[in-house]
């Protein structure tokens, strides 16, 4: 009886020395929403059909590891256990097809100003801080993700949030981005010694592109626009003054509208008078004639 009894103490000791290790093992997780490349391309992910995703396993070896176990034990300083270019795998070599540096991984459309509901799948409660981060502006996905892309501080930290329908849920408002951008997601777990790291595609509008107007046209523009333009030098200087001595024959010697007027009016008027004149002297002159001759006959009858 007493051995039976040092059999079971052994046994519950046993128990007891390796439950620390399996608890430490079950705390999995990763964000669904927005979609995360281990979500979405890992080995159990929801869409490995994806181009970026079979991009993503040819350059693991054919396999990515769990979509919620990309995570890092006793780690004191993230930006010394994780470099830059390996963001999305946490630096392990099953997830290093995530860290492609393509713009067509699985990715969610939002907007600028929008409370972005994530929703962090965990396996069990765990207690432990989150902190999200967001690329800045001229983040360039052609390039592999660097934190010096994320910027020196979180745009967010939640420590604690209560799981609920089996995920961590929460909002952060978005800042003002445009085209594609990455959510980086980092859990600290308090309870365990890992940290999860996770990468969130995103797709803000793009920029908008200010067209350049014309303005109308003023009436002076247009009205030159209009006038005809030499194109050609004439051939010579004598056309010209040719051309200048018929002008001057045939356009009136000024331009004034009353001069003219008065000009062109009188013409036919003193031609008139003229004959009129020389007819009344015409009949004066013989009418003297008359009277003459009258006067000479009546002098010879009286002699």
């Amino acid at each position: 009886m007493h051995v039976r009894r040092l059999c079971a103490v052994a046994l519950l000791s046993a128990a007891a020395t390796f439950a620390v290790p399996v608890t430490s093992a079950s705390a999995h997780g990763a964000p669904i929403t927005p979609i995360s490349r281990s979500a979405a391309c890992a080995g159990n992910g929801i869409r490995t059909g994806a181009a970026a995703c079979k991009a993503a396993k040819a350059a693991t070896g054919g396999f990515i590891g769990a979509y919620d176990n990309l995570r890092i034990a006793n780690v004191k300083d993230d930006r010394t256990s994780v470099p830059d270019g390996k963001l999305c795998s946490g630096g392990l070599d099953a997830y290093r097809g995530l860290d492609l540096a393509r713009d067509d991984f699985p990715s969610t459309e939002v907007r600028s100003g929008q409370k972005l509901a994530i929703e962090y799948r965990g396996t069990i409660p765990h207690q432990g801080e989150f902190r999200i981060y967001l690329s800045k502006q001229g983040y360039d996905p052609a390039n592999k993700l660097t934190w010096d892309d994320l910027g020196s501080k979180p745009l967010a930290a939640f420590t604690d949030p209560p799981l609920t329908d089996g995920a961590y849920r929460m909002r952060v408002s978005l800042p003002e981005r445009t085209g594609r951008q990455m959510l980086y997601v980092v859990w600290e777990t308090s309870s365990t010694p890992d940290t999860y790291y996770s990468c969130s595609d995103l797709d803000f509008p793009a920029a908008a592109v200010v067209k350049k107007t014309t303005p109308a046209p003023t009436k002076a523009a247009t009205k030159k626009a209009a006038a005809p333009v030499a194109t050609t030098a004439p051939p010579s200087e004598e056309p010209a003054a040719e051309a200048a001595e018929a002008a001057e024959t045939t356009a009136p010697a000024t331009a004034d509208p009353v001069l003219a007027a008065a000009t062109s009016a009188g013409d036919d008027d003193t031609t008139v008078g003229h004959y009129l004149i020389a007819g009344a002297l015409g009949v004066a002159v013989l009418a003297a004639g008359i009277a003459l001759l009258g006067r000479v006959r009546r002098r010879r009858e009286g002699l």
